[in-house]
């Protein structure tokens, strides 16, 4: 059994990888590029990606391929159609970030709505000083508490944050698809969510239809001026719209731990708002303590090794036009 990992430096390098319980020779991959991969997986029976992307092509040319292990929650980087047509099964990683990413949201939440960055860089400007008395007033500080918390996305992590915002006494709204003016019970439609939320929050899988989700339409409905925090994908949020909105002030602010495309470059849209100090970027960490790591790490093992004895779990569906 070949087994071939395109991406381990994306896995913390402190995350013990268990050994895996059948015989097998494991190939192991710091990085690999676009052009790498089909050579890499050509004679792989399983292949490990976290972020690699796995296209038609290379899935084509794999001919002992039966497995994709995917090392994270998200698929988007697989064509899953093409792994239907040939029977491979996909396995992803579910429920091992219900406590960090929520709390790395709420650190986003908290540090934008009371101005912790630009109050910590105007006292490191000296401003503290200057103002010749114990406090001052230069920015916005609100509490969370009965103010509303809109959630895009109900499941896992989305459920995860909404118990947390309903311990701090904030109101919280879960979004209905984009378009459907009649949603079932427990969701608000989303122009009327847009409208009536203090923070908004992401937690929905990227795909056609969620892709560019909020845009210059979606900005130009937040008549409350919300907080826009995004953990999920950076696709999910038009860059250049997202920039026009906060430097309109058609938003409060922002905290971003994604971007389209990972690694951000120097021109990217989101690397040149972080002069404002209403805007906080973090590079795709919200799902990396340590101790989810690991949980990720043993999952994917698990999945690995469930499907070695013929019950795949966590098998993620192909589209229907599949």
């Amino acid at each position: 059994m070949q087994i071939v990992f395109l991406d381990r430096e994306t896995i913390s390098p402190r995350t013990v990888l268990r050994p895996i319980a059948f015989d097998h020779q494991l190939t192991i991959y710091g990085r690999t590029s676009r052009d790498q991969v089909a050579e890499r997986i050509a004679n792989a029976d399983i292949v490990i990606t976290n972020k690699v992307p796995l296209r038609q092509e290379a899935i084509e040319q794999a001919s002992n391929l039966r497995m994709v292990a995917v090392a994270a929650t998200g698929t988007d980087n697989v064509d899953l159609a093409a792994c239907a047509l040939k029977g491979i099964v996909v396995s992803n990683i579910r429920g091992y970030a219900i406590n960090t990413v929520p709390e790395h949201v709420f650190a986003l939440i908290f540090a934008l709505r009371r101005s912790i960055v630009a109050y910590r860089e105007s006292v490191k400007a000296g401003r503290w000083y200057d103002a010749q008395q114990f406090c001052y007033f230069d920015y916005p500080i609100k509490d969370l508490a009965g103010s509303t918390l809109g959630i895009v996305g109900n499941g896992t992590l989305g459920k995860a944050v909404a118990r947390i915002a309903q311990a701090l006494g904030m109101r919280v709204l879960f979004a209905a698809r984009k378009g459907d003016v009649h949603p079932p019970g427990g969701y608000t439609p989303f122009d009327q969510f847009l409208a009536d939320s203090d923070v908004i929050t992401l937690h929905c899988p990227l795909n056609e239809q969620t892709r560019d989700l909020i845009s210059t339409r979606e900005f130009a409905l937040m008549h409350r001026k919300p907080i826009l925090i995004n953990t999920a994908r950076g696709g999910l949020v038009n860059e250049q719209a997202l920039t026009n909105a906060m430097r309109q002030g058609q938003i409060s602010a922002a905290g971003f731990d994604v971007t389209a495309p990972e690694p951000p470059d120097n021109q990217n849209a989101l690397i040149q708002l972080l002069d404002l100090p209403n805007f906080i970027l973090t590079p795709h960490v919200a799902w990396a303590s340590e101790q989810a790591i690991q949980a990720l790490a043993d999952q994917l093992i698990d999945n690995i090794e469930a499907y070695q004895q013929g019950s795949p779990r966590n098998a993620v569906t192909a589209p229907a036009s599949a």
